[in-house]
């Protein structure tokens, strides 16, 4: 069963259920799968329907800051509770401490002469699509780097 065809599933059984932040949520993503679909022109593969789903949930991350900077708690507590709910579908995240390992080993690999953050988040974020949030990967980089 496709990733899409999960959620309309859930989208169902929400909607007999009448769970109304979960209907919303899920019609969230349906539509933003519907939009990337028609801006590429063609279904979109697994990978495509994953990295929409990736791009919701850190764009709930993204609101969940900027409303804890506002003091807007109630906002907060609803973007949480949607992010909760798409991070349902995402494949299991990487430990902090999976994601230094890793990343240890890729500058290890990498020339010293050649050695810098560009470079590294290139090489390291391929391997994390999906399975970690960037911003988190972005700062385990920073900190090796200088460390």
């Amino acid at each position: 069963m496709s990733l899409k065809e999960k959620l309309s599933e859930d989208l169902k059984t929400a909607m007999k259920a009448r769970e109304q932040e979960r209907i919303d949520t899920l019609r969230s993503v349906l539509s933003a799968f519907t939009y990337k679909r028609t801006e590429l022109q063609k279904d979109l593969t697994d990978e495509e329907e994953m990295a929409v789903l990736a791009k919701q949930v850190k764009q709930r991350n993204d609101s969940i800051a900027e409303f804890t900077k506002g003091n807007r708690q109630e906002l907060v507590d609803k973007e949480t509770r949607e992010r909760d709910i798409l991070m349902h579908y995402m494949p299991a995240q990487k430990s902090e401490a999976e994601i230094r390992a890793m990343i240890k080993e890729i500058i290890a690999a990498i020339p010293s002469a050649e050695r810098n953050q560009g470079s590294l988040m290139k090489a390291v974020m391929p391997k994390l699509k999906g399975l970690a949030d960037g911003n988190l990967v972005r700062q385990i980089v920073t900190e090796e780097m200088n460390g």
